[in-house]
């Protein structure tokens, strides 16, 4: 273990999102503008953008006869942390004390003979452990399993700040001494019957009606537009190795980013809505600022939540206009190419802002023709990355808010 006050690095990255498993088909479609926006196949007028369906091929689990009991969140925790793990320099393992912190959300989507149990029907029609697809640890479990890892372990499932929050704390753990590497890892779905129905009863999800055709697939989300219309669920998996600068040096690698500030607060109101001055959503913001020892003319850019509804969106932009009062770092809002990752979707962003950041520019938001404000720098086409200083912010149900600022390499 090593002193407190160590500078975190991000050594490995791994993915599995709408956009490909591989650093390369993201920005592939970043640069072509590709995305897989589509009609929802099992929620009529619901748009939704799905990952890889066989997230585990060309991993080691690939073959696991358990794989069956994992949902499907934390199937693609798990191919994204294997990926990390690899992409780290770490075949088969991390260091055994290595801490493990996982990002989830709940399981939405009933196994059928769970279902058939609930309206009467014999518990034989069961898996016999069709339990653990409903644990919000058996992502990490796995990952535990397959890459030796035998130190402290925590689940978060903070709503959407939860992927923001596992690399806040595995920076943390880092930081201050807990050991010297991390693997901070996500992964989340809401394309079952069970998470659209939800969204769309709670009103914050994107749902044609009426007689006209609907739009295109890919229009529909439109963060911080005027005329947005709530959000598309996507789903997806990312995960990162996180490690001291003297593991870092020790090694000889090269890192991908620093994280240099996390900050999280608590709303304390309303259950799904934001407050709407976004008062302490700023104060994660600060804290995050804060603890990197920044001003924020020190942000270069923004990845904004973005959601697409209109109150989450008014309630951010109000909240970055007060922050950045003095600033103007550019706003991008990463929903808008791989829909809302949910518990995932801090984690899934800062995937896509790493690949970008290597070929020098930064994603527009796609679709925004018409901002909900006219003091903030939105980054409405592709442009070159204006800066290695960045925030990512994420906000959840509950009232869960939370920032992490980040220093690109180069």
């Amino acid at each position: 273990m090593r002193g407190a006050a160590e500078r975190v690095f991000i050594t490995g990255m791994g993915c599995v999102t709408p956009l490909g498993a591989t650093e390369e088909s993201v920005l592939d479609a970043l640069t072509r503008g590709r995305t897989s926006f589509v009609r929802s196949p099992v929620l009529e007028g619901a748009v939704c953008c799905p990952a890889d369906p066989a997230p585990l091929d060309g991993t080691s689990a690939a073959r696991w006869r358990r794989r069956r009991y994992l949902n499907r969140g934390a199937a693609l925790m798990l191919g994204a942390g294997l990926r990390a793990a690899r992409n780290a320099g770490f075949a088969d393992a991390l260091p055994a004390h290595a801490a493990l912190i996982t990002a989830t959300g709940p399981m939405l989507d009933m196994d059928p003979g769970v279902s058939a149990v609930a309206r009467g029907g014999p518990l034989t029609d069961t898996d016999a452990l069709w339990l653990l697809r409903w644990l919000p640890n058996m992502g990490g479990a796995a990952l535990a399993r397959h890459l030796d890892i035998h130190g402290e372990g925590l689940v978060l499932t903070t709503a959407c700040a939860a992927g923001l929050q596992a690399l806040g704390e595995g920076m943390r753990r880092i930081r201050f001494g807990l050991t010297d590497t991390a693997l901070a890892a996500a992964g989340d779905s809401r394309l079952s019957p069970g998470g659209l129905l939800g969204y769309a009863r709670a009103r914050a999800m994107y749902r044609h009606a009426g007689p006209d055709a609907p739009p295109a697939p890919e229009s529909v989300s439109r963060p911080f537009d005027a005329d947005r219309s709530g959000f598309v669920p996507g789903e997806g998996g990312a995960a990162f190795v996180l490690e001291s600068e003297t593991r870092v040096r020790e090694r000889g690698v090269t890192p991908l980013a620093e994280l240099l500030g996390f900050g999280a607060s608590l709303d304390g109101g309303n259950l799904t809505a934001p407050d709407p001055e976004g008062r302490f959503a700023a104060a994660a913001v600060r804290g995050a600022l804060r603890d990197a020892g920044l001003e924020p003319a020190a942000v270069d850019w923004a990845a904004a939540h973005g959601t697409g509804t209109v109150l989450n969106d008014q309630a951010e932009a109000r909240m970055l206009e007060t922050v950045f009062a003095d600033a103007r770092p550019a706003v991008t809002a990463l929903k808008s190419w791989i829909g809302h990752g949910a518990a995932a979707c801090g984690a899934l962003e800062l995937v896509l802002l790493l690949a970008a950041a290597k070929a020098g520019f930064i994603p527009a938001v796609r679709n925004l023709r018409t901002p909900c404000s006219s003091h903030l720098d939105f980054v409405r086409e592709r442009r070159s990355l204006p800066g290695r200083i960045g925030l990512l912010e994420s906000f959840g149900f509950g009232g869960q808010n939370a920032a992490l600022i980040v220093r690109l390499a180069g």
